[in-house]
């Protein structure tokens, strides 16, 4: 049952035997939802490429200032008939200005969080041999501030650098990292 309606999400509740309803939300506008684990070869090295962002939930609940991610999308919310292929592409160039030689679904249904949300996850390694920037990468409304390419060696340092400066983690990168050795 639909609760109340905006342009990108919607409260429905779950109607359960016996128990109060689940409220939810869930995102009408879009299929899906792409994350991308760019891996990237430079120098005989491997790297991977982070996002650094500002995302109002977390600021407006005094959460964190930033927070740590990868490129994501969804998938479908500007082309309904946009494919998950077309989705990685798409999000990867946008958001890094860079194009993968190939990608590599590794798992199709992250939950964000099961509780809150029905929105799942489609996570992929973006196999990318050329760092070079393709188009000027977009700041997303404002929300993506920095990029880092971080040596594949170094990525846990890395991540408990930033939180230890009370950065949000993302629940998506830390389940696409999962799969980096694979």
């Amino acid at each position: 049952m639909i609760l109340y309606k905006t342009k990108y999400l919607t409260l429905k509740a779950y109607k359960r035997e016996n128990k109060p309803d689940w409220v939810y939300v869930s995102r009408d506008n879009a299929k899906n939802v792409v994350v991308i684990l760019p891996l990237i070869k430079k120098n005989d090295k491997d790297y991977v490429l982070f996002l650094i962002t500002k995302r109002p939930p977390l600021i407006a609940e005094n959460k964190a200032e930033f927070c740590l991610e990868l490129p994501s999308g969804l998938v479908g919310d500007e082309n309904e008939f946009e494919t998950i292929d077309e989705a990685f592409k798409k999000e990867l160039l946008e958001e890094t200005g860079l194009v993968a030689d190939s990608f590599e679904v590794c798992v199709k249904k992250i939950s964000t969080s099961g509780g809150l949300t029905s929105e799942t996850s489609i996570v992929a390694k973006a196999y990318i041999s050329n760092s070079e920037i393709q188009s000027p990468p977009v700041s997303d409304g404002g929300v993506i501030i920095d990029r880092v390419l971080v040596e594949k060696d170094k990525i846990k340092d890395f991540i408990k650098q930033k939180d230890s400066e009370g950065f949000a983690i993302s629940s998506q990168m830390l389940a696409a990292l999962y799969y980096i050795n694979e």
